[in-house]
């Protein structure tokens, strides 16, 4: 039975905490200046018409960041490179040199916002542009414009894993060799809510305060501290209250927190700034960018010998925090899927554009890892005769617990049931007749599969909080962050059952840098795995804790003690105390001298956490009007194992979010730049599609998991999955209804004006 959501109530009576919507006393508003150019040095910035306006209490440049000696923003990715990380210097306001459209050059900080706004219209800045590169390729040609001196060939990374030489040779011998270049299509988060900060600065402890977006305010603390500011991390309190949707975009350290926070402590006022849709579009964070040139080697039966994937990564103008990982670490974890291939070859680069930076987007990194085995095995089964269904099958992982080529062990995964079940569903067998059908009222029909595996986890340290108030309230302190998921029903439902506490007597804290002791925050679908696991291991803690207090109550052996609905009861059964009551006994010393005054609170942390790895099988089927290109998708199926399921409900919402995601990025999401000047063509939401629910089935779910040993609770994460099914399965029912037009590769998305285009191609 899966409980509601409690959080809906306030949300949906206008009872959210959001950022935009909050104000402190006496404050200032802030703008950004931002670059119009792809790329330009800087020759002069006028800005005294500026701060003459009546209202404005500052305008800040880069040169007053370096007078006050402010860091700049890391790049926090660590892995083993064969060419290390380039250093480049990315301040939060731009120095000599601007690097992408919407890169930020000047701060203004004023009475209102309107006063602000018109501050930033009499700022004059001249700059001598210079020609940009916004695409990967041209940027790595030799002779190419150099976006940071100290990466001349505009590489900013390089990175390698497996056995090359034992792949290569595989793919020399082998019967039959598919290959193909794999373009992963730039794509950008688009929540609800945009950026937004609030900052103050306490004089009296010397403490800076900022409230904002996150989705991982421990991080960007530690951040702020050691790297910019050179402060002790308890000098900064970062703080998120709810969040509108996130989708790994909210994950990371922006220069303007940082200036929200400088400026504060300079001008010693409360600083609000709320990032606008366009603003945020062109200066927050893209996502994927990846081109891969793979190969799959198979035998003559079609069992897979070796993979081999070069991945080239657009990274843009500056290495954001976690920007190297999706093409590194995170591929790694997920290349080749759910398949047994004996060996795997990869390698990538992370490349500088003049383009807004790139880092975490749902998934980061294992929806292309698996984007590139899926469509190998489509381009395999078409050009050598297998069927794409039964060369899975052939090649699925079979026997666990599995050892990856890479050495990661799959202990638990129903995945060729899922295959089987998936086919079952969506009748593959009666695909042909309808096929015909649609040929007879002049469609194209094409049904697809796509397999996905997820290594779920983000970083291997969490930890969780049980604190019980001298008001009988008990207090969660949770080191994972929500931001829309439902975290705090589920949190508060499994930690009530397991204590026998009202549900109603929960307070339930997080993201919080004061609050919260330690936690690694959101991303990796890692909450119920991480998050929830940790807090269930504190529970029974302080159930063991408890244990002991009711026994010195009761005056009885621990042994003889049994916990049930909140009470402990004596083996004779007629004597009990409740939890409440040990609770409150356990802070007296006298009573319990070994909990030293702090009662039953308790702290877990949990470290060196293996993955998880949610699993499934994903089958839609689609018609394309020949003559428009226009694809109607007809049906979409799910089967998916997470391991036990705390709340289906839940469950699957989140992966409906997430398979809308793959399916916009497969039919029609695309950031684009124009190539002359590096704008940012689809800059709104006029330019830059999004699904919407009416062009989308009814989902049909079937979520029956193989619990995991990884975590007490056998969950698998959910958050990311959908969105590393759905464009492989779509792409390949796509292709599929084009296959008689001998179509049998496009790179995403597939729009109906591309679609088009290759039908006439066909046809000419």
């Amino acid at each position: 039975m899966s409980a509601r959501r409690r959080e809906d109530s306030r949300f949906l009576t206008g009872g959210g905490s959001f950022v935009a919507n909050s104000n402190l006393d006496q404050q200032a508003y802030a703008k950004v200046v931002r670059s119009p150019h792809g790329h330009a040095y800087i020759k002069s910035i006028n800005i005294e018409e500026a701060i003459k306006l009546d209202g404005v209490v500052a305008v800040l440049t880069g040169a007053d960041l370096e007078t006050d000696l402010i860091g700049p923003l890391p790049c926090t990715t660590q892995f083993p490179a064969t060419l290390p990380i380039v250093s480049t210097k990315r301040l939060a306001l731009a120095v000599g040199r601007v690097r992408h459209v919407g890169d930020p050059v000047v701060f203004v900080v004023a009475e209102s916002n309107d006063i602000a706004c018109a501050a930033v219209e009499l700022i004059q800045i001249e700059y001598d542009p210079i020609p940009p590169v916004v695409e990967v390729m041209d940027a790595l040609r030799p002779g190419s414009q150099s976006i940071w001196d100290t990466a001349p060939d505009n590489i900013a990374y390089r990175f390698a894993k497996g056995e090359k030489e034992e792949v290569r040779k595989a793919i020399t011998d082998a019967h039959y060799v598919a290959e193909l270049e794999i373009k992963n299509n730039r794509v950008m988060a688009a929540p609800l809510e945009p950026r937004a900060g609030l900052s103050f600065y306490d004089a009296k402890t010397d403490t800076m305060h900022l409230s904002c977006t996150a989705q991982g305010v421990h991080a960007i603390r530690d951040q702020l501290a050691y790297d910019v500011f050179n402060v002790p991390p308890e000098k900064i309190k970062v703080s998120a209250p709810d969040i509108g949707g996130g989708f790994g975009l909210k994950n990371f350290l922006f220069p303007e927190w940082v200036l929200l926070l400088w400026a504060s402590k300079k001008l010693g006022r409360p600083i609000k700034w709320v990032a606008e849709r366009s603003e945020d579009n062109s200066s927050a964070l893209h996502g994927r960018d990846i081109t891969t040139d793979a190969k799959l080697a198979l035998d003559k039966d079609g069992n897979f010998l070796a993979l081999e994937a070069d991945l080239t990564a657009n990274m843009g103008a500056y290495l954001s925090a976690g920007g190297p990982n999706a093409s590194t670490n995170a591929a790694s974890t997920a290349m080749g899927g759910v398949y047994n291939i004996p060996c795997v070859f990869m390698s990538s680069k992370g490349v500088f554009t003049n383009t807004t930076p790139v880092d975490a987007y749902r998934g980061a990194g294992k929806p292309e890892a698996n984007f590139i085995i899926e469509r190998l095995i489509d381009i395999a089964a078409s050009q050598f005769n297998f069927d794409p269904v039964e060369l899975r099958l052939k090649n699925i992982i079979s026997t666990l617990p599995h050892n990856t080529a890479f050495g990661l062990q799959i202990d638990s995964g129903k995945f060729k049931e899922n295959i089987e079940k998936a086919s079952n569903y969506i009748d593959y067998k009666g695909f042909f007749k309808r096929r015909e059908a649609s040929r007879e009222r002049g469609f194209l029909r094409g049904i697809g599969f796509g397999c996905f595996l997820e290594t779920s986890r983000g970083s291997p340290v969490e930890g969780a909080e049980i604190r019980f108030a001298e008001s009988g309230r008990i207090e969660l302190r949770v080191g994972t962050e929500s931001n829309g998921q439902g975290h705090e029903t589920t949190y508060i439902d499994l930690v009530s059952e397991r204590l026998g506490v009202g549900a109603d007597l929960f307070d339930y804290i997080q993201a919080n840098t004061f609050e919260v002791r330690l936690g690694s925050g959101h991303g990796g679908a890692r909450s119920m795995h991480m998050g929830a696991a940790t807090m269930i291991l504190a529970v029974e803690e302080v159930i063991g804790k408890a244990k002991g207090v009711a026994a010195v109550l009761l005056q009885a052996e621990i042994d003889e003690l049994s916990f049930k609905n909140g009470s402990f009861t004596s083996g004779s059964g007629n004597r009990s105390v409740t939890l409440k009551e040990v609770a409150i006994a356990a802070r007296d010393n006298r009573i319990a001298p070994h909990l030293e005054g702090m009662g039953l609170d308790t702290f877990t942390k949990r470290e060196n956490a293996p993955f998880t790895f949610p699993n499934g099988c994903h089958a839609a089927e689609v018609e394309i009007d020949p003559e428009t290109g226009s694809v109607t998708l007809i049906k979409y199926i799910m089967v998916d194992d997470y391991g036990s399921l705390v709340n289906p409900v839940l469950t699957e919402g989140q992966l409906h979010g997430g398979v809308a995601q793959g399916i916009g990025q497969a039919l029609m999401e695309f950031v684009s730049f124009d190539e002359n000047t590096g704008q940012l063509l689809s800059g709104s939401l006029m330019d830059y599609t999004l699904p919407r629910a009416a062009m989308l089935p009814n989902f049909e779910a079937t979520l029956e998991g193989a619990p995991t040993k990884a975590n007490v609770l056998g969950v698998k994460g959910v958050g990311q999955a959908g969105c590393i099914a759905a464009p492989q399965t779509i792409v390949h029912a796509v292709l599929n209804a084009l296959s008689p037009l001998k179509i049998i590769h496009l790179d995403m998305p597939l729009t109906s004006q591309s679609i088009w285009r290759a039908i006439s191609a066909s046809r000419a």
